[in-house]
């Protein structure tokens, strides 16, 4: 087949929405049963609360409800949409996928569908793969959502875990954008030599290095912010200079919410205020591959993110894993229809 030449489609992302479930798990919550404070846990995460699912509050169910705020903010977002992606390590059944689930709940029936698990890294690995489809015309424009439930996945008797996960779900779309606008780079990778230092059960007892595996979501603290401090910077850098600009160019740094000091020492290495950073994990802590998408529509719903700023998207998770994605937002801005 020959190469395709020519310019490439210009492609980005034209809608956004989010949800968190209604109930709120302050750090008085674990302060009252485990050896630990709210100084405690905002000292060295900067959480102050999450959300936490109900019963009958699925991952699928969250992925719906983001979706329909996009739908409702943007409405003929959905137009076109063939191609159905959920980010997630918490998922309802490993099949039928979380995505084919939310697709027939959002009247996407008949789109191709499947779920990407790349922990906290899956946002982004899921919007590469929607990039890559719909520039090769394999789709016309992808639903790309990451949703998780992970207060289910984690030990809530376990202080260096429970106090840190949170539960919610993001969506976008993506699809064709005005030209010079959309993304511009993406940047993956894994190591799976870091995989005992953070890892979830599936269908075996232990890892192939023999690291034994229990029923919840196990992590090396130390190893992965080592880690995480390290591969953000290195990721996000090296994104934005396949982008050809710099880290001094970007207005908004999206990370992944896991730790706001890995944040704060991110922005501290690209030389940016934090106050170019987009947080909200004192509000949702880490939900996972939820974060990145409930940040960027949190920016955008407030005005922050305008057309034609440079955003950077980064994160970094089990795997261990990374990814970063440059691109320049195209809109529509806050309130606007799509």
């Amino acid at each position: 087949m020959p190469t395709p030449t020519g310019p490439q489609p210009a492609i980005g992302i034209t809608a956004v929405g989010a949800y968190a479930p209604a109930q709120v798990i302050p750090n008085a919550h674990y302060a009252a049963y485990l050896d630990t404070t709210d100084e405690w846990i905002v000292s060295r995460s900067g959480i102050r609360e999450r959300r936490h699912a109900t019963e009958g509050e699925t991952t699928s169910h969250l992925g719906v409800q983001a979706v329909r705020d996009l739908m409702d903010r943007y409405p003929g977002a959905l137009d076109g949409v063939d191609l159905v992606l959920c980010a997630t390590s918490s998922p309802d059944a490993m099949f039928p996928s979380t995505a084919a689930l939310i697709a027939g709940q959002v009247g996407l029936k008949g789109a191709a569908a499947m779920d990407l698990s790349v922990a906290c890294s899956g946002f982004l690995y899921a919007l590469s793969v929607a990039q890559a489809m719909v520039a090769a015309g394999t789709a016309r424009r992808a639903l790309v959502i990451g949703a998780e439930v992970m207060s289910r996945v984690v030990d809530q008797q376990d202080r260096n875990t429970a106090i840190l996960f949170g539960d919610g779900a993001g969506a976008v779309v993506v699809g064709p954008v005005p030209a010079g606008t959309g993304f511009q780079s993406f940047v993956l990778g894994a190591d799976s030599a870091g995989g005992p230092s953070l890892f979830l059960r599936g269908v075996c007892g232990a890892l192939p290095d023999g690291t034994p595996m229990g029923p919840y979501l196990e992590q090396n603290g130390r190893e992965v912010f080592k880690f995480a401090v390290r591969i953000l910077g290195d990721s996000a850098e090296e994104a934005m200079r396949r982008a050809g600009g710099r880290v001094g160019d970007i207005d908004w740094l999206i990370p992944h919410q896991a730790n706001v000091r890995i944040i704060q020492a991110a922005c501290e290495r690209f030389g940016l205020p934090l106050e170019r950073a987009v947080t909200n994990l004192d509000r949702y802590g880490n939900t996972s591959a939820a974060s990145i998408p409930l940040a960027l529509a949190e920016a955008v719903r407030d005005g922050r993110i305008q057309p034609g700023q440079q955003l950077l998207l980064a994160g970094f998770g089990g795997g261990l894993s990374w990814g970063a994605a440059a691109l320049r937002w195209s809109g529509p801005s806050a309130g606007a229809g799509a």
